[in-house]
């Protein structure tokens, strides 16, 4: 059952997010549907390939693909009332898709009998991926890449769940909103990693 809700809101999360942005970029309708379908599917796409899942895999969410293409078709069509709220928002969307993901590629690393390691490298691909796909093709410097604190907080769920700390359904739930709970508050508290430099 949490595998099912996991997908479920990380998919929307994320095809909102890049609809979104490809409106900002203003992207054609066709474009619009490419970028919020590649930041709902492309992390969880590169995930199986690292990690030996079939990618025909991808292929079989049938009801994911139409929940996407239905919230694509809603932030395309009544973007004029949403885009205004975007900045305060959008943020809130990509939290909640880094962290289902996050949760969920951890999930299956773990059932396939993987290294705690890799369960928390399937955890980031799997919540950030789609992300920077997202912003790689937006043409924007993804959020992994800054000082902002993002994909750490997908390896921490990664490394929560691959520890065995959150095994039932309300625990992983639980870690759910923390974790989204964790990436909101380094955005608006504007914890930061430190940077390297060149002297």
């Amino acid at each position: 059952m949490a595998w099912d809700v996991f997908s479920f809101i990380g998919t929307a999360a994320f095809a909102i997010s890049g609809a979104i942005v490809a409106m900002e970029e203003e992207y054609d309708i066709f474009g619009v549907y490419i970028l919020g379908m590649v930041t709902a599917f492309g992390g969880g796409a590169v995930r199986n390939v690292l990690i030996g899942v079939p990618v025909s895999v991808l292929w079989d969410q049938q009801f994911l693909f139409l929940v996407a293409s239905i919230l694509i078709t809603i932030i395309f069509f009544f973007s004029r009332y949403l885009l205004s709220h975007w900045n305060r928002w959008g943020n809130y969307f990509d939290a909640i898709g880094l962290a289902a993901f996050a949760i969920q590629g951890a999930m299956l690393a773990i059932s396939l009998n993987m290294s705690l390691y890799a369960v928390m490298v399937a955890a980031v691909l799997t919540g950030a991926g789609g992300g920077v796909i997202r912003d790689l093709l937006a043409g924007r410097k993804p959020l992994v890449f800054k000082r902002d604190i993002y994909a750490v907080w997908a390896a921490l769920a990664g490394l929560i769940v691959g520890l065995g700390l959150f095994k039932s359904d309300l625990a992983l739930y639980a870690l759910l909103v923390m974790t989204a709970g964790l990436r909101i508050f380094s955005l608006v508290f504007q914890w930061k990693l430190p940077t390297g430099k060149i002297h």
